[in-house]
């Protein structure tokens, strides 16, 4: 079962623990990694804007990355809430495996 990487940002650390432990709990994902802090630069309506936000990966299978993917933006505060899905071209099969079980779980 091929594994994927739901890559997405969020306003806050709060914020993305809260989707992050959700989905975990819905097997959605086997797990989320979030990195506290990273400065973003990016033109919104116009304008260039600078903002703080915590970057999530979640860890899925390519069965239920759309599932993900739709949670995550059902759920975001943002508007147009970056939410991207990326391939994982191998791996510990082992930790593969996991994630395929946990997954498969639900």
């Amino acid at each position: 079962m091929p594994a994927r990487i739901v890559y997405a940002t969020f306003p806050s650390v709060a914020a993305a623990e809260e989707m992050a432990r959700a989905l975990v709990e819905a097997r959605l994902v086997a797990c989320a990694n979030i990195l506290p802090e990273m400065v973003s630069i990016y033109r919104w309506e116009g304008r260039i804007e600078r903002g703080t936000e915590a970057v999530m990966m979640l860890k899925t299978t390519s069965e239920r990355a759309a599932e993900v993917v739709e949670a995550v933006r059902a759920a975001h505060p943002y508007d147009v809430p970056a939410i991207v899905v990326l391939p994982l071209d191998g791996g510990l099969p082992a930790y593969l495996a996991w994630i395929a079980g946990e997954v498969a779980a639900g």
